[in-house]
């Protein structure tokens, strides 16, 4: 029995059974010793070459795990990047957040499919850049990998990645599971919760992934409910794999994962990431009797069913596939796509032809596109603000000033028609935080991780006050990773638009939205408060509290619940057009119900509405939010085009943990509403379902 044995008697009966006879079958070939390598990455020597060798970078070559070559079974060969390939100087596309505001899973879905061919054109076979990590507050630095506040948008987004990837021979691995949303304290802070809001509001978004076939999963830092993420018997051997029937492994997140190799391993911790360090321990652990021979067999038979399952689907791919002009026009459209129009006063945008702009800022012509940690992709170029509207507008009407002063930035607009100004943050704002490799108590500033601030710097904020002494229409673009607190001087911009951290073509994406061009009909994925102190509590670095609760409520279920003014809701975006929603209703169906409603542009662009569907339990005797996104579509319209939308929502997302039964149900009865813009919604009707159907 080798390794191609084992695929062949798999394909020849695929299903579950036959997976575990194959992987157990192949897994009593190897000696202890195969085993034992099975469960470590080996990526020591490369891992400090590409941190300490000049030119190198972090994750330039696959980082390999396992694998045993005298049984042909090939090692595990992890790549990162949530935005894109961060091997071989890939296709740097928008970071999840800005993906997540496009509402657009077809979109996502060939994106996956183009991560899944730099990948394997790169040499990887096991792609970690899935983050569905739920933002609670927009403090958090990482917030840009993921997709948004919502469990529900999380999970289709991942689901459709992670399907996409295991089509395409690339073991899908989301992370990071679970609770993981502080980052200067991610390697102490205890993450706690009751099993209502662990079912309800940090899992569901996992569980859609795993559903989606997954066959690995990233544990996190943080601790949750006292224990570690990676040592975690009930996340990890409770949840994951007795009540959510998960077939693959698990892996720590790199270096400091885990604290002691024996209790990850026997709370169902498989693979120790990026090299052997508590793992190397395990034999001596096994003639102690401090784990058993058999916790490795189910150890290794995981990884073997992974890759048996997976790597038969991988096709050749040529090395040209990496930053090919399709992958290149797809980052453009997924930028434009993302792209939220927050403001437009008195039709400001799009801008006429000939028009001669002023391009501000301190990113007006500096390369922004997210932060410098794992996640970071080293394309060789990158499109500006100032070089895309450039490249549309033409050199003579466009001028440029790179940086704050506002009297320089005054006389680089003298002549223009239109301002337009870069703010936001960059990588030393926010981001992974490496320099805290340890329990250290103060940050260095600059040096990413959390957010100080939720507002925009001080120096942003009095650069649109000055040019607002122009007379000339300010056009504001917000560069970051999540919301911002823009009550204070919203209203001196003409124009407002979220462009979040746009990739490689995000300048040419912009001067697209800018003239015309394309329409933004990006959605908002988080909810912008009027007040920082609105948001969930947060832990920073230097805090004496190393816990912190994570309440049922945060983002939008919040703020319905405190009644709390927002600035712009949840899903919130303009367009260049307008949209009608009419004729709604709701039905029940045999798997849940479905909802439908007639979408209509009746404005003179063509235009994509993004219609949400919303449900409302109308159970009274127990906690619930006001409403939860439950379906969504994007929906390209021509100028007076109407269309008749269908959306379905199954009886799991509806469910609720029942803390009584320990599972999670449907009430008896919601209404459900839709809407484009998260203002104003229609009432598509009330749906009961029988005790039985429960």
């Amino acid at each position: 029995m080798n390794f191609q044995d084992a695929v062949r008697i798999y394909e020849e009966h695929p299903d579950r059974k036959t997976l575990n006879e194959a992987a157990a079958a192949l897994c009593r070939e190897m000696t202890l010793h195969e085993r034992l390598h099975m469960l470590r990455g080996h990526a020591l020597g490369t891992t400090a070459k590409t941190f300490l060798t000049k030119g190198r970078y972090y994750n330039g070559e696959a980082y390999a795990a396992g694998g045993c070559r005298r049984l042909g079974v090939p090692p595990v060969k992890f790549t990162d990047g949530p935005r894109g390939i961060v091997m071989r100087h890939g296709t740097c596309f928008p970071m999840p957040m800005m993906r997540g505001a496009s509402f657009d899973t077809d979109l996502e879905s060939r994106i996956a499919q183009a991560f899944a061919r730099e990948a394997a054109a790169g040499g990887a076979n096991l792609f970690a850049g899935i983050c569905i990590n739920l933002l609670r507050n927009p403090m958090w630095g990482r917030a840009q990998e993921t997709y948004g506040e919502d469990p529900f948008l999380l999970g289709r987004m991942g689901e459709v990645q992670t399907r996409a990837m295991q089509e395409n021979g690339i073991i899908a691995c989301p992370k990071h599971y679970a609770l993981n949303s502080i980052e200067d304290l991610r390697f102490s802070v205890d993450a706690r919760c009751d099993d209502r809001t662990l079912y309800d509001v940090y899992l569901p978004h996992f569980k859609k992934c795993i559903d989606a076939g997954a066959m690995s999963i990233m544990g996190a830092y943080n601790k949750v409910n006292g224990t570690y993420c990676c040592e975690n018997r009930r996340l990890l051997t409770d949840i994951l794999r007795n009540e959510w029937g998960f077939e693959g492994f698990a892996l720590s997140d790199f270096f400091f994962g885990i604290y002691d190799g024996a209790r990850s391993l026997k709370a169902g911790l498989d693979v120790e990431m990026p090299y052997i360090f508590r793992y190397a321990l395990l034999g001596a652990a096994l003639r102690r009797g401090r784990i058993t021979e058999r916790q490795i067999n189910t150890a290794v038979t995981r990884v073997l069913k992974a890759l048996i399952v997976t790597l038969p689907k991988q096709k050749d791919v040529p090395k040209e596939a990496i930053l090919s002009p399709e992958h290149i026009a797809l980052a453009r459209e997924a930028a434009v796509k993302g792209t939220v129009l927050l403001q437009n006063k008195n039709g400001v945008l799009p801008l006429p032809a000939g028009a001669k702009i002023a391009v501000v800022g301190r990113y007006a012509d500096k390369k922004n596109v997210g932060d410098h940690g794992s996640s970071q992709v080293y394309s060789p170029y990158t499109v500006t603000a100032y070089q895309g509207i450039r490249n549309r507008f033409g050199g003579d009407s466009v001028t440029c000033y790179n940086g704050c002063d506002p009297f320089k930035a005054a006389t680089a607009a003298q002549d223009s028609d239109y301002i337009v100004i870069l703010v936001g943050s960059d990588w030393l704002q926010e981001g992974e935080f490496l320099v805290n490799l340890g329990n250290v108590k103060s940050k260095p500033k600059g040096s990413g991780g959390d957010r100080a601030d939720l507002r925009i710097p001080a120096e942003d904020e009095a650069l649109i006050r000055a040019l607002k002494e122009t007379g000339k229409p300010l056009i504001v673009d917000i560069m970051g990773g999540s919301a911002y607190v823009i009550k204070d001087w919203s209203d001196l911009a003409d124009c407002i638009l979220m462009s979040f951290y746009s990739g490689l073509e995000g300048g040419n994406a912009l001067a697209d939205i800018l003239s015309g061009d394309a329409n933004p009909c990006g959605r908002l994925p988080f909810t912008v408060a009027e007040d920082p102190d609105d948001y969930p509590p947060f832990l920073h670095i230097g805090s004496e509290k190393k816990s912190i609760g994570y309440g049922y409520y945060h983002g939008y279920t919040l703020f319905d619940k405190t009644k709390k003014n927002v600035q712009f809701p949840f899903g919130f975006g303009l367009s260049y057009t307008e949209f009608s929603l009419s004729d709604a209703s709701a039905e029940k169906t045999e798997t849940g119900a479905r909802v439908s409603l007639t979408v209509k542009n009746t404005g003179e662009r063509d235009g994509d509405a993004v219609v949400q569907l919303y449900a409302s339990s109308e159970r009274t005797d127990a906690d619930r939010p006001i409403k939860l996104l439950k379906g969504f579509a994007r929906v390209p319209l021509k100028a007076g085009e109407e269309k008749r939308v269908e959306l379905c929502v199954s009886a799991e997302d509806l469910a609720f943990y029942d803390h009584e039964e320990k599972r999670m149900r449907p009430d008896e009865a919601y209404s459900f509403s839709v809407t484009n813009d998260g203002r104003s919604f229609l009432a598509a009707g009330t749906l009961r379902f029988a005790e039985t159907e429960r």
